[in-house]
């Protein structure tokens, strides 16, 4: 028998309220994220990432939905319970400038989340555990940092002060929402290793959160990943696959638009079929009907997509590879037959 999920999001909506009208930022999500383990959340600006994010960490309540940790309803327990989840999840924000207080030193900073939850019984074990977890995110030697404020550091240094923050109270489960976007390449990658290192050492499942699915296949390899769209997650499955052989035209196009250093290469890719037939995003004031991609698909089916809102289907029995677009499922049972005929000396 599979294993309970640690975090478990199941037809989460989330709906906020403008003078322009409503605003759909999330519709009918449904994610599993195991213990230990690497899901990434992909798609352009204004897709809902961020807002999933945070229904995940319980900054927000879902409009619509049930979100589930280790088992209990986030929003259905007590205060105490409550508190347990929040101490569980901890967040690490895309900037690192804005996400620390500046008039704490780094010290301050890692030992008041110790303090608070009284995981130290005086100044000195603080400065201890303090000085471990500088070490656990290469910040060393840790004296040259714990009397340091914000502005005294680097912003690679700033956001694995972040990451420590996080570690501060053991939690099972972090949120890392486009935490490396800010940072130079060679910067970003040796926090992706750090992070990746902790993720081992220390069991701690991650929810991490980008546009870039270069950095997704590198950190989220071994996990799975959710492509969303406006909102809504339109492919679903294991990185390595989803990344690998992409089904969804959209899912296709982001990887399109990933820059190659060969020309030839990007021309090809182009030609793949995966260029968009409009560059421009509906409003979430004015969402299209049917599927809200099939303005800006290649592949869209006139009187079908424009018509039903797709759901996420499997691509067969024993695939965890999900899409939500029944062209694309039409093709892949389509192709599945001949292979089937040829298997029983049929075709």
């Amino acid at each position: 028998m599979a294993s309970e999920p640690l975090l478990s999001l199941e037809s989460v909506s989330q709906v906020f309220t403008s003078r322009r009208g409503e605003i759909p930022a999330v519709r009918d999500v449904s994610l599993d994220l195991a213990a230990g383990t690497v899901l990434c959340l992909v798609g352009e600006s204004g897709s809902g990432k961020t807002t999933t994010a945070r229904i995940a960490a319980g900054l927000n309540r879902p409009t619509g939905g049930t979100v589930r940790f280790a088992g209990r309803d986030v929003w259905g327990g007590d205060r105490t319970a409550f508190r347990e989840f929040r101490r569980s999840v901890q967040y690490v924000h895309q900037d690192p400038y804005a996400s620390l207080n500046p008039i704490r030193t780094v010290f301050a900073t890692l030992a008041g989340p110790m303090r608070r939850h009284r995981l130290v019984a005086n100044r000195d074990e603080a400065w201890q555990k303090a000085s471990e977890l500088l070490e656990r995110v290469d910040l060393t030697p840790p004296e040259n940092f714990l009397t340091k404020y914000p502005h005294q550091l680097s912003g690679g240094q700033r956001q694995r002060v972040a990451v420590a923050r996080a570690l501060t109270l053991g939690p099972k489960l972090i949120i890392a929402d486009e935490s490396t976007s800010m940072l130079d390449v060679s910067i970003r990658i040796s926090l992706l290793a750090m992070l990746s290192r902790l993720s081992t050492d220390l069991g701690v499942a991650f929810l991490f959160i980008t546009h870039d699915l270069a950095l997704a296949k590198y950190f989220g390899r071994d996990g799975d990943i959710a492509v969303m769209y406006l909102g809504r997650v339109v492919e679903y499955g294991p990185t390595r696959e989803v990344i690998g052989t992409p089904r969804h035209p959209y899912t296709r196009a982001l990887l399109a638009a990933i820059p190659e250093p060969d020309p030839e290469l990007n021309a090809r890719k182009r030609s793949a079929g995966s260029l968009l037939r409009s560059m421009d995003t509906p409003s979430l004031l004015r969402l299209p009907t049917g599927c809200t991609f099939h303005p800006r698909c290649p592949s869209w089916v006139e009187g079908e997509c424009d018509v039903s809102v797709p759901r996420l289907e499997a691509l067969d029995a024993d695939a965890r590879h999900e899409v939500a677009c029944p062209p694309v499922l039409r093709q892949e049972a389509d192709a599945a037959v001949p292979a089937l005929s040829e298997q029983d000396g049929t075709g």
